[in-house]
């Protein structure tokens, strides 16, 4: 086992499969105790397996790891608190936290139903909100009393977040929420010895991987860009206390590649100093869309932003 996360306590949620399970295996790698946090459903949310935590658990334990299994739902929120009660209950406390888990309901918008929606932002949005609150109140505790906190919050966002994607209204939605509260938390928990960042990863998950979208061959002997394993050393990181002056970012991470998000900035601005008339500003804002920063989107092309 590694010392870069001797120590510490970390959770993992969404750490069943993909790249919640590549982060838990990582981070108990790197020496930290770690809870694995999973409910075990299908992609859409359904129920599909009881064991989905505690295998993860096996594999780190034989490993030579210390962790336990918690089989919890994120979006509700007292069984939130209970993954964050497993921590302190069974290592004694909490450093880090990684908000992995997720569903997917892929509609385009007219067809989305409202609980298609709903349970899509219950669990990446609110999911990841409950437990960075439980956490939140319990490290504030814990400075109010004398105590010196190095604690990390970790949220995973996701290009659909940040850029958009078609037939995600809802996974877009959440994600981008997800990467606003991060910037958010960290101005909040900055004094309470807290940071918070985010992670926008791109890696061959089930998520990824559909019908639609199938996953390109790996070559035999071939290093596989797109394994969830390559996002893992980030995140692990990250939870270290390496990181303390890391805070309110959004990191971009795949493959070989780590990189740091911009988020939205002032773009260019025409000031008129009096209201405007509808019909003065039709070449105003096609100037100022024409001079703004584009953004890549992932696919090509390109989106304008100011």
């Amino acid at each position: 086992m590694g010392e870069l996360l001797a120590g510490r306590v970390v959770i993992v949620t969404g750490a069943g499969g993909g790249i919640g399970r590549s982060e838990a295996m990582e981070i108990a790698r790197q020496g930290a105790k770690v809870v694995v946090a999973d409910l075990g459903v299908a992609l859409d949310g359904a129920a599909e397996s009881a064991t989905a935590a505690q295998v993860v658990v096996d594999e780190i334990v034989e490993a030579g790891g210390e962790a336990v299994a918690c089989r919890e739902d994120v979006g509700d929120w007292d069984a939130s608190k209970r993954i964050l009660d497993t921590a302190i209950d069974t290592f004694g406390g909490i450093d880090a936290i990684v908000n992995n888990a997720g569903i997917l309901r892929d509609k385009m918008m007219f067809n989305m139903s409202e609980d298609d929606f709903d349970s899509v932002i219950r669990v990446h949005l609110k999911g990841s909100f409950s437990l960075n609150r439980w956490a939140s109140i319990y490290w504030r505790n814990r400075h109010k009393a004398g105590q010196v906190n190095d604690a990390r919050i970790i949220n995973t966002c996701s290009p659909a977040g940040l850029y958009g994607s078609a037939g995600q209204a809802n996974y877009s939605a959440a994600k981008a929420g997800i990467a606003a509260m991060t910037i958010g938390a960290a101005r909040e928990l900055v004094s309470y010895g807290v940071t918070a960042n985010a992670i926008s990863p791109v890696a061959r998950t089930r998520m990824t991987t559909t019908p639609r979208r199938p996953a390109a061959p790996v070559a035999s002997g071939e290093w596989d860009r797109r394994h969830p394993d390559n996002v893992a050393p980030l995140v692990a990181w990250l939870a270290s206390t390496e990181s303390a002056h890391i805070t309110g970012q959004v990191f971009e991470v795949g493959g070989g590649s780590v990189g740091v998000a911009e988020g939205w900035r002032h773009g260019p601005t025409v000031d008129k100093g009096s209201s405007w008339d509808p019909a003065e500003l039709g070449s105003v804002v096609h100037k100022l869309v024409a001079e703004a920063y584009q953004v890549p989107v992932p696919g090509g092309g390109a989106n304008r932003r100011g």
